[in-house]
């Protein structure tokens, strides 16, 4: 029993290194009456808004086999020990994702600012997005050291203004991207100009 769901049964229909999909049969504090629910676990994940001096938030074109696409997005990664679980330890991921993923890094002085964590989609999966804002950011001398696994295409710094065309446009369509965006906004740490 978990909080006030009980578990009636649970069974693993497949598993690998980064998710496992369970069929499940659940009570919830609503409901008398069992559900079935098939979810899919997840690790936890980082997901980094990098900030230049001049506002800007670099992004990076990935190549997704399952949208058969190429997409701008921010950084992102699954925290992939379960003993990485308290602040620092979260903190300390995103900033190695940033570093491999973008070739990017805190700018001396710099900050990693924690601006909480969202649910990447509740209807299906228990994946845990945690956000955070990294500003100032520069280039590391070293260059980005991302695994050719991801191919990642590009990385580039775009203003608010840019930022929100391409949101307007469908340019920009991740979940990761749009949440961070608006929880930037929403707190005054990003700006998209006038409309």
């Amino acid at each position: 029993m978990q909080g006030n769901w009980e578990i009636i049964s649970s069974k693993t229909c497949f598993e690998d290194k980064n998710l496992q999909v369970v069929a499940e049969e659940i009570r919830s504090p609503a409901r008398t009456e069992p559900r079935s629910w098939t979810t899919v676990r997840r690790k936890r994940a980082v997901v980094i808004a990098p900030m230049t001096a001049e506002g800007k938030l670099v992004l990076i074109r990935q190549e997704r086999i399952p949208i058969r696409a190429a997409i701008w997005e921010v950084p992102a990664g699954q925290v992939d020990d379960e003993a990485e679980t308290d602040a620092d330890e979260i903190a300390a991921v995103a900033l190695r994702e940033l570093r491999e993923e973008t070739g990017f890094e805190l700018a001396e002085g710099g900050e990693l600012i924690s601006l909480g964590d969202y649910f990447t989609s509740p209807g299906f999966t228990d994946e845990r997005g945690y956000f955070f804002l990294a500003r100032p950011v520069r280039e590391c001398a070293a260059g980005h050291s991302r695994d050719e696994s991801e191919s990642i295409l590009d990385c580039r710094a775009f203003t608010g203004e840019e930022l929100r065309g391409m949101i307007a446009s469908n340019e920009i369509r991740d979940a990761n991207t749009l949440a961070i965006c608006a929880r930037l906004l929403s707190r005054g740490l990003l700006s998209f100009g006038r409309a």
